[in-house]
């Protein structure tokens, strides 16, 4: 008899994370597989962000520091949402945090309780609807296909909202599709939002620094001023600074929900590592010159990647505006037949396909709430993007 929680009931293993933890367990068996699934970035960390954090050890920074984040730290990401967002937090309206899960969790167990709806745009980063289920609330979730360029509209989202309504999560540029939020479509998106007082905004700004759009990145408080006291802005350093061992995320808001969100951390995780947020402060006040360069090559890869993908019989991938994500439609390979006999009825048959025959992981797009597509991270070297993709290619052309 099971004696897990209720609570632990409404969630699933992450799929990205289950996906990787199989390549892993091929890779071992010696079985040449391409693990396309991870979502962090091939670039080492910094080192000047090393050199911080080795400091910060040889200095004895090692013991406890506040719940939410160090003076120091804290400060550093007032700084960074000054200078890249033209917000202006205190400290008080900043929470630090062990990753931007751990972030966008604190916040919904925070605050949403039973019977209380959270907007959710498809598709959408995994754990989003979980995290919603495992505080009790319900995810709304609103499909924008990629015929709409995986954004949903501002009379979608007035559809979507309900006098239950809790949060409205924005995810730009997204996970698991690369899609990017303009500055107008955000204001279109924000009016809808004023009229709706009682609806409050998260967005997840983690992909901030991996942007391709001609116009510059832009966050909905930054956009919409009258948003600001109803926003919690979401973003860490993760990827832009290629620290996802570190396990650095972080929030500005409104002072109730920080105060909330340190209420719970202290009561679960407390501080988060002491190095990493002394490496995080240099990262975030540090010279951010090599994100242009990276970038650069992040787009070289997308564009490679959607040109293959694009040539694969059956798939139709756009091309992305940030991330390092593609998400190809799959509507064309659905119900055909691989060589051994097997009908492609869903997108995790397609994937299944893939790993099995093509040796490619990807993941599924039903894992992200909209199908039938997969996700492809392009965050690897060329020469493996080329061979994955002409596999992928070649096994598409082998379905009938």
């Amino acid at each position: 008899m099971s004696q897990t929680s209720a609570a632990l009931g409404r969630i699933q293993p992450s799929a990205t994370l289950a996906m990787s933890a199989r390549v892993n367990a091929l890779k071992a068996e010696g079985v040449d597989v391409i693990g396309l699934s991870a979502g962090e970035p091939d670039f080492d960390t910094p080192d000047f962000v090393k050199d911080a954090g080795i400091a910060a050890i040889r200095n004895n920074q090692t013991r406890y520091t506040d719940v939410d984040g160090t003076v120091d730290v804290k400060e550093a990401v007032a700084f960074k949402f000054k200078r890249d967002n033209g917000l202006v937090y205190k400290r008080s309206q900043i929470s630090v945090n062990s990753g931007g899960k751990h972030t966008l969790f604190n916040a919904l167990i925070a605050t949403v309780d039973k019977g209380d709806e959270v907007i959710i745009p498809a598709p959408y980063w995994v754990s989003y609807p979980d995290i919603v289920n495992f505080a009790g609330g319900t995810p709304v979730i609103i499909e924008a296909p990629a015929a709409q360029g995986y954004k949903i509209t501002p009379a979608q989202l007035d559809a979507a909202i309900t006098p239950r309504t809790k949060w409205v999560m924005l995810n730009s540029p997204s996970n698991p599709s690369g899609a990017a939020y303009s500055a107008d479509e955000l204001t279109a998106l924000a009016d809808v939002l004023l009229r709706h007082p009682h609806v409050m905004v998260m967005t997840d700004d983690m992909y901030e620094h991996v942007w391709y759009a001609a116009s510059p990145f832009a966050t909905i408080a930054q956009v919409c001023p009258e948003l600001y006291d109803r926003t919690l802005t979401v973003n860490g350093c993760s990827k832009a600074f290629s620290m996802t061992g570190w396990r650095i995320g972080f929030a500005g808001g409104p002072e109730w929900i920080i105060k909330a969100m340190g209420k719970l951390q202290s009561q679960s995780t407390s501080n988060p590592c002491s190095i990493s947020q002394a490496a995080a402060v240099a990262a975030l006040t540090g010279p951010q010159d090599f994100l242009e360069d990276r970038n650069a090559v992040f787009k070289k890869r997308r564009d490679m990647v959607v040109a293959m993908l694009n040539d694969a019989p059956g798939l139709d991938c756009p091309t992305p505006e940030g991330a390092f994500y593609v998400y190809p439609d799959a509507s064309g390979v659905i119900g055909k037949t691989t060589p051994k006999g097997a009908v492609i009825d869903s997108d995790e048959a397609l994937i299944g396909y893939f790993l099995d025959e093509a040796k490619v992981a990807a993941v599924h797009g039903a894992a992200f709430g909209l199908s039938p597509a997969f996700r492809i991270s392009y965050a690897t070297s060329d020469d493996v993007l080329r061979k994955a993709c002409t596999r992928i290619q070649e096994a598409c052309a082998a379905l009938k």
